[in-house]
């Protein structure tokens, strides 16, 4: 076959210009294979520009505020509300105005070669890439790689499509807030999204089809959200839908169905009702996979549905996680695996030890402690398994539940703290086996409990773990206590 067939050839080809796909490409080239990124819009993807950055950007001003309000000696300094304009510049600053300069000079001097343009396969290995430079055809010798992430699902809700609703993209790159905002969606984006833009003075309406958000979180947790939530001004429909969406001669007119049942008028809405992987546009139909589902891979994050063990897949595309954190450490795996595979000699970019980059993370994504931060007022972090999902596994668990606000650190940092925690440890075993934390600023104690979960670390060894007096870590003393220690 000429080379104008096969196109231009690499070692691997990565998909998706994301920070999934940037991680993988760069641990498969430490190993001197040739490998070229493939990304249509900015690199960096979602996370750097849409997502992570931009949305913390945004809910970071209020709870700096809020933060100090609840300080004697520091409240009295604090006078009205957020500077939604001040809060838009600081948001594009985190994202460098949506320029991916940096992102594409990083890649230049790692060697990896960026390839701008949509990606869609013609075969096994084989790529069309149209839309960004000239169109061209390239090959894989070892190994495609597919981090494409996800997409907002927009639900089939009359009249919506006619309002031009804003998805979570649109809510980080607003320059202006909207009077008054309906939020439809209950998971991550809907809370952090409800909380900012009512901090930033809009008039928030949320809309939950269950009886509280978050459903994957520790009950107690959701029921924290709303009650801030609303102490803050928003409106929390639970156990809601939204039924129609009419557009009115002064705004937006929402019929709402269930326990919130009547009509909402709004000047936008937001709907954050879950995401689908991003496989259909990428022509998956012709190596055997089918269009809008997730890529199953296994725990070397090669893609199972497709022979030859080339295609490997990390990130929201293959459906096990949602989070960026969570994404990279797939790629780091994705990465070293195909380095392990098809590399030849370390490049000197792994561990000045020495050792192979693979070998620190023996291929094999772990999946059952996952972390995840909700970055509400209050802050909200778990990690491992809920009380109901270890009961559902056949666990034998204790629940150790403490009120934050006992903690001598927490007394200290802020006058009123409101705030729990939770261990679910394994009886059988002695070992945590999922943790959650709500309350200001708890995003920074999950690690800790991470490492506990991953680390199967025994009750009686964490004993010796001594927490700083005072600081709010100091709960994982009175958890140990509690556990009967």
């Amino acid at each position: 076959m000429t080379e104008q067939q096969h196109g231009e050839q690499f070692d691997v080809v990565v998909v998706g210009g994301g920070a999934i796909g940037e991680n993988v490409a760069d641990r498969a080239g430490r190993t001197g294979l040739r490998v070229a990124l493939v990304e249509h819009g900015l690199v960096g993807g979602e996370c750097s520009y849409f997502a992570c950055m931009p949305s913390k950007a945004l809910l970071r001003p209020g709870g700096a505020l809020a933060a100090a309000r609840a300080v004697p000696g520091a409240a009295g300094a604090v006078s009205g509300g957020v500077d939604a304009a001040a809060a838009f510049a600081w948001r594009d600053e985190t994202t460098h105005g949506w320029d991916d300069s940096s992102q594409v000079a990083w890649l230049d001097s790692t060697g990896i070669t960026l390839l701008r343009g949509h990606a869609r396969f013609v075969g096994p290995r084989t790529l069309e890439i149209a839309g960004g430079d000239a169109p061209r055809r390239v090959q894989a010798r070892h190994a495609v790689v597919l981090a494409t992430g996800s997409w907002p699902v927009m639900p089939d809700i009359p009249g919506l499509a006619d309002v031009e609703p804003w998805t979570s993209r649109d809510a980080t790159s607003a320059h202006a807030v909207p009077p008054r905002l309906l939020v439809l969606g209950g998971g991550v984006v809907g809370v952090e999204m409800a909380t900012a833009y009512t901090e930033l003075g809009s008039q928030v309406t949320l809309v939950v089809r269950g009886p509280r958000p978050l459903a994957g979180a520790e009950s107690f947790a959701g029921d924290q959200v709303v009650t801030a939530l609303r102490e803050r001004g928003a409106r929390v429909l639970l156990g809601s839908e939204v039924a129609s969406v009419q557009k009115t001669p002064t705004g937006i007119a929402v019929t709402v169905t269930g326990d919130g049942a009547g009509t909402v008028e709004v000047d936008r809405v937001l709907v954050a009702a879950g995401r689908r992987p991003g496989t259909t546009e990428l022509g998956v139909e012709t190596i055997g996979l089918e269009p809008g589902r997730p890529i199953q891979v296994d725990d070397a994050l090669c893609a199972t549905g497709v022979d030859g063990g080339w295609l490997f897949a990390a990130g929201d595309v293959t459906g096990r996680t949602g989070t960026t954190h969570q994404g990279k450490y797939d790629a780091r795996v994705a990465g070293d695996v195909v380095a392990a595979r098809f590399g030849g000699e370390d490049d000197g970019r792994a561990a000045e030890s020495g050792a192979k980059p693979w070998s620190r993370f023996r291929a094999s994504a772990d999946h059952q402690s996952v972390p995840q931060v909700v970055f509400s007022h209050p802050e909200v972090a778990w990690v491992g398994l809920t009380e109901a999902g270890a009961r559902q596994a056949g666990l034998d668990v204790q629940v150790v539940d403490y009120d934050l606000a006992d903690i001598a650190g927490a007394s200290v940092f802020a006058k009123d703290y409101t705030g729990q925690g939770r261990l679910v440890v394994d009886r059988a075993r002695g070992v945590v086996v999922g943790a959650t934390f709500v309350g200001p600023e708890v995003a920074e104690m999950l690690h800790a409990a991470t490492i506990a979960v991953v680390g199967e670390v025994p009750l009686d060894r964490l004993w010796h773990a001594v927490p700083a007096y005072p600081t709010v870590s100091e709960v994982w003393l009175r958890f140990l206590e509690s556990a009967g220690l």
